[in-house]
């Protein structure tokens, strides 16, 4: 891996928070009265917060600025309008409907177009996407390439979804079971990788040869286009708007958070062209969200995201956004810390089973190095392996692990400097050095969707 320079935040910061480090002995209290589930930790018992990405950043003076011009009227906010000509502008389909974060437009997406039964393929789905699929008693599907279950491989798209996979289960499941295809950008629950403008194309192709429907989960697709301008041949030269534009004319529409790549604490939509689809996206809106010019969020909100659209655009600002995230991968690859390559656009995933090779998958090793984490040094990470994704065997009732056991650590965006990066590097690498301490855990209660959410545990 090159060495990465001395990296410059395009930005100055005028506003701060206190962080403090509680005592390691508080920390364990707080581990053991949480059910040694992170989730449960109240934040400000956090030092360095990597739980995710999500909401977290950190927004603009620009963005500020635009909550003071809120309007807050029921229906027909200016707001809307304003982030009605962003969504447009970068993702061109006809139809945008605000929901109040990623979930929600997922829902609703699904509850139009999924029934039992159905099938929805997916590059990798992450974890509401599939829940969401499968409360409609329904199939996620994966259908990633066989590169991105190799932690070691240095594949430049590691995220793509696999052209021959999908060509023979479309063939072996029949097009009525499929109600679309989803794209993953990038791929969360793969390391975070990118999905290039080739792969979307090919599979663009199979989709509108079948008359499938290619849908999006959009929440970090700049991201996404700054690794096509680095890695795909022919779009260096492409501002990051032309490739975000190139991508989503492939696909018949998108669902995003914004609490990801529009840089804002809360919100997300719905974009599509049909307009029969559009029309009943609307109606399941009004029914829990809100009217569909404001779906759940103020008018101040609207505006953050409007904002927050236009700003992740700028180059110099992605340049730093995914040289940060590589600077915490150098600093642990160099060290010898098992780490998931290459380094993804939004967080370092580290190989849990790995690093604890002594803790057996039923034992749940990433969750074990979220725990160890927190004790040691106050830093707050997520699992995404055994617990996250883990399923029951029919048959057996024993669980099935996933072929990855990961440990994110989700960067937020325009929130911590180098500094704060080189504390994670440090205490990181000291608990590998003092690996063999870490302890499984067993699970002492789980709620059959989303458990990471809510489980409780105790250490073995």
């Amino acid at each position: 891996m090159s060495k990465i320079k001395t990296l410059v935040e395009p930005f100055r910061i005028k506003t701060v928070e206190r962080i403090k480090l509680t005592e390691r002995r508080e920390r364990d209290s707080i581990l053991k009265q949480a059910g040694y589930n992170v989730f449960n930790i109240p934040a400000e018992k956090v030092f360095i917060d990597l739980l995710t990405d999500s909401g977290t950043s950190a927004m603009s003076d620009n963005q500020w600025s635009g909550l003071l011009v809120g309007d807050e009227s029921y229906a027909g906010a200016r707001n809307f309008f304003h982030l009605e000509s962003a969504v447009k502008n970068i993702f061109c389909f006809k139809h945008v409907i605000p929901t109040h974060q990623g979930r929600a437009a997922e829902r609703i997406l699904f509850e139009a177009l999924v029934k039992k039964g159905d099938y929805v393929p997916n590059n990798i789905h992450f974890d509401t996407t599939r829940a969401n699929v499968e409360v409609r008693g329904a199939r996620a599907v994966d259908l990633v390439i066989d590169e991105a279950y190799d932690p070691d491989s240095i594949h430049p798209f590691k995220g793509n979804m696999d052209v021959v996979k999908l060509k023979k289960f479309i063939e072996s499941k029949g097009v009525k079971k499929i109600p679309l295809v989803m794209m993953t950008i990038t791929n969360n629950s793969g390391g975070g990788q990118p999905v290039s403008i080739r792969n979307i194309k090919e599979v663009s192709q199979v989709c509108k040869q079948h008359k499938i429907p290619l849908f999006f989960d959009a929440c970090r697709f700049a991201e996404n286009a700054y690794f096509i301008k680095r890695r795909e041949k022919g779009y260096e030269k492409k501002s990051i708007l032309e490739i975000a534009q190139e991508i989503f004319s492939y696909g018949q529409g998108a669902t995003m958070s914004a609490k990801k790549d529009a840089l804002v604490n809360i919100g997300g939509f719905v974009t599509v062209d049909d307009d029969p689809l559009a029309e009943k996206l609307k109606n399941l809106l009004i029914l829990s969200e809100g009217f569909p010019t404001y779906g759940g969020l103020a008018g101040r909100d609207l505006e953050a995201i409007a904002r927050g659209l236009e700003e992740v655009l700028e180059e110099d600002y992605l340049e730093y956004r995914v040289n940060q995230v590589a600077y915490l991968g150098q600093l642990l690859e160099e060290a010898g810390v098992p780490v998931f390559k290459p380094i993804g656009g939004h967080a370092v995933y580290l190989l849990a089973d790995r690093f604890l090779p002594h803790i057996p998958r039923h034992q749940y090793p990433g969750w074990a190095l979220t725990v160890a984490l927190y004790r040691e040094a106050g830093i707050r990470a997520v699992e995404i392996g055994g617990v996250m994704f883990a399923r029951k065997d029919e048959k057996t009732g024993r669980e099935i692990f996933p072929r990855l056991e990961l440990v994110r650590l989700a960067i937020p965006r325009r929130v911590y400097t180098s500094a704060h990066l080189e504390y994670v590097a440090e205490a990181i690498i000291d608990l590998y050095k003092n690996r063999d301490r870490v302890r499984g855990l067993r699970i002492v209660r789980e709620s059959p969707y989303l458990r990471h959410f809510t489980v409780r545990m105790e250490e073995i």
